[in-house]
């Protein structure tokens, strides 16, 4: 059977498969069909900035609604609230069509349950057997039975009161000039309204979408031109969004990238003495740095790692209890205000643990020990396995790891939203990682 969920949605080039809109119509009433037994079937949609959101949108409004679904719209907003708003408005599922940190020519289609929390994997796969076998055909809506699309143009409101209610009451505001990078994505409609709000001293850039400017050399994908702009501005922090706001990374008053490792140190320094990270279980993903479990380790934690993705991560932390958990890419889970993933609820968690010390924000966030680290993505073709299969290359990647020894790492991984192969380099000589690209490169080049 074709499989059309990676490891966080569906993603691919918009406008064609299966990124296009028959495909769109085809699960909007697969989607339909899965949830016919419900007494209420009502399907919460929201969308990022880009230019073929509308396209998505309009063909999976029309086949919930032929499969008798009603659709509460809740137009361009960020991928959290779409959780979030999934369960308050009491839908039966979310869908938020977004290819996060993507360019803008692509697209995805990521789903939640009506708890909020992403679609089970179990509960993708029986959507996907409902679309590839057609079963959706077997039932037929007219009348009064076809579903409507309902605006909801409070949605937007409930979600900044859900986020307002997110801080903590002895939060104290930052008295110090912000820079924030919106990525020309769906934060550039909340976060201002947001800092306002709090009387944050703030300035927004890459807050105008077009549709095609959307992580377009900005945001958290390229932060450039935003440690510039601390630099410049003489700001003391920068935060960068990417296109759908689940991440962001900072920028300290050095104009130094902060990465989400550091993010989730700044916070357990300043709060897991105080208890208020439960059993101090901080779960993270095999990409953060070596360096991470060190460091938590020695203010009193202790680091679980799991595989790729925020739903590993989220049911990582479930399982033992942890309130905090994240990726290096700056997805953080802060459990006990969301269970997902949530750009803008970091950035007011960041900011109130930066505020529990005197210190510069590069001094807190220069406490993490880092090896240092080279993520190298090569594009390849559909044909990926093969690939990492190969004799060869389990021969060089051994070859790698006895080299690197103790002091460092080599993983290999085929991307789930791209038909990239990523390989981290990771050790604590610089030297090293060199030697060990040179040598992969030359099988990379001869074989892809």
């Amino acid at each position: 059977m074709n499989k059309l969920f990676g490891t966080d949605g569906i993603r691919g080039l918009a406008n064609q498969f299966p990124m296009n809109a028959e495909l769109a119509f085809q699960l909007g009433c697969a989607i339909g069909y899965y949830n016919r037994n419900k007494k209420y079937k009502n399907i919460l949609i929201g969308k990022d900035t880009r230019i073929s959101g509308d396209m998505i949108e309009a063909a999976l409004i029309a086949g919930l609604c032929s499969s008798g679904n009603n659709v509460f719209n809740v137009g361009v907003i960020t991928t959290p609230a779409v959780g979030y708003l999934t369960k308050y408005y009491q839908a039966n599922m979310g869908i938020v069509i977004s290819a996060s940190h993507n360019p803008y020519y692509d697209n995805g289609i990521k789903l939640f349950q009506e708890s909020g929390l992403k679609l089970a994997k179990q509960k993708e796969e029986e959507i996907e057997a409902i679309l590839f076998q057609e079963e959706y055909k077997k039932i037929q809506f007219t009348g009064k039975k076809i579903g409507r699309v309902i605006q909801l143009n409070d949605a937007r409101e409930k979600y900044l009161n859900h986020i307002l209610s997110s801080i903590p009451k002895d939060f104290q505001k930052p008295e110090y000039k912000i820079i924030l990078d919106c990525a020309n994505g769906a934060a550039s409609l909340i976060i201002a309204e947001l800092f306002n709000r709090l009387n944050i001293n703030f300035k927004t850039i890459n807050d105008k979408p077009n549709g095609i400017n959307i992580n377009q050399k900005c945001g958290s994908t390229c932060t450039k031109t935003l440690q510039k702009l601390v630099l410049k501005e003489q700001a003391d922090l920068g935060l960068a969004f990417d296109g759908d706001a689940d991440r962001v990374l900072a920028v300290d008053e050095k104009g130094q990238l902060v990465d989400g490792d550091q993010i989730m140190v700044i916070y357990a320094n300043a709060f897991l003495k105080e208890g208020k990270l439960g059993n101090n279980i901080i779960v993270t993903t095999h990409m953060s740095n070596l360096g991470f479990d060190e460091t938590i380790k020695e203010i009193g934690g202790s680091v679980i790692r799991t595989d790729i993705g925020d739903k590993f991560v989220l049911k990582k932390m479930l399982a033992l209890k942890s309130l905090l958990g994240g990726e290096q890419s700056g997805h953080i889970i802060f459990l006990l205000y969301s269970p997902n993933g949530d750009g803008i609820i970091t950035s007011l968690q960041l900011l109130h643990a930066l505020n529990k010390s005197e210190e510069s924000i590069s001094v807190q966030a220069g406490r993490m020990k880092k090896y240092f680290q080279e993520l190298i993505n090569y594009n390849i073709n559909n044909n990926k396995k093969h690939l990492l299969e190969n004799e060869k290359f389990g021969k060089i990647r051994k070859e790698v790891q006895r080299y690197l020894r103790e002091d460092g790492r080599i993983m290999i991984r085929l991307s789930g939203t791209e038909n990239k192969i990523r390989i981290l380099l990771e050790c604590k000589e610089r030297k090293k990682i060199k030697e060990c690209k040179k040598i992969i490169e030359e099988y990379i080049l001869k074989y892809c």
